[in-house]
């Protein structure tokens, strides 16, 4: 089973981080919610202490998004957890999407950041003036990532910053040490790239859309979409569609809030669940 922190009494709350990211993701929003809920955190395959020596050497397919949810449906089962609330941001959204869409009579609500609806990825990764955002995803999928940035700390502080400072419109409280020196373990870096060389990443999923293939489905649950819109990645105009993707979804849009939305929002994302305990 994926390692986890685990923290409170109550009501389940399953909190999915992101890249760059890991279980610090939720390091102020966790204590905002353990006086009524039990907060799960799992460190997702490949990250934080789920991280292996040898996972940078399997096939990227165990990364996955299915991979993913098969692991959180193991969580959910082997702790026992009642229908949770399920929190998420970046690759949190898709994957917390993912598991309601699998297993919705175990999700009693989604709490998430920006979250894209199926007419959105293609003009979101795609389109020639907003194509450049998306750059690392090419990245990642290269030799050169490994060879430029694995196993050495101050590339890894440097590469992160970049991320902060770019998405984040909040950097002073965004960086994070503890993912430094997580993702600064020899195979780390390179096993969190699993997750776009797996292609789970939304790159990949607005060119499987373009080449005709089929839309996802709704995913009929309850939901709060908290979207930071000074995310350079999914800005406010992709707000609008996300009932398509989630019928049932409340949109509340934050103006001074970029990607990481646990962290930059925290009060906000603590609301959103409280109201779904």
């Amino acid at each position: 089973m994926l390692a986890v922190e685990r923290r409170g009494a109550g009501r389940p709350v399953l909190c999915l981080h992101g890249w760059p990211g890991g279980v610090s993701d939720y390091r102020l929003l966790t204590p905002l919610l353990v006086d009524a809920a039990d907060v799960v955190v799992p460190h997702l395959p490949g990250f934080g202490e789920s991280f292996r020596p040898g996972d940078e050497l399997r096939p990227p397919s165990d990364f996955s998004r299915e991979a993913m949810v098969d692991a959180l449906v193991e969580v959910v089962e082997t702790l026992a957890l009642e229908p949770a609330v399920v929190v998420g941001y970046d690759v949190g959204v898709t994957t917390a999407i993912a598991l309601a869409r699998a297993v919705p009579e175990r999700v009693r609500a989604l709490v998430v950041g920006n979250a894209l609806a199926p007419s959105a990825f293609v003009p979101a990764a795609l389109d020639l003036r907003r194509r450049a955002e998306f750059w690392y995803q090419d990245f990642h999928q290269l030799e050169l990532a490994t060879r430029l940035v694995d196993g050495n700390p101050t590339a890894v502080r440097t590469y992160l910053e970049h991320f902060w400072s770019h998405w984040g419109n909040r950097p002073d409280a965004v960086v994070d040490e503890d993912l430094v020196e997580a993702y600064s373990r020899p195979g780390a870096f390179t096993a969190s790239l699993n997750w776009y060389r797996s292609g789970s990443s939304t790159l990949y999923g607005a060119l499987a859309i373009a080449e005709g293939g089929p839309l996802p489905s709704p995913v009929d649950v309850p939901a709060t979409v908290v979207w930071g819109a000074q995310d350079p990645l999914f800005p406010p105009e992709f707000a609008l569609q996300v009932t398509e993707l989630l019928p049932r979804a409340q949109v509340r849009v934050l103006d001074d809030v970029g990607h990481f939305t646990p962290i930059e929002a925290v009060a906000e994302m603590a609301e959103a669940v409280r109201d779904f305990l």
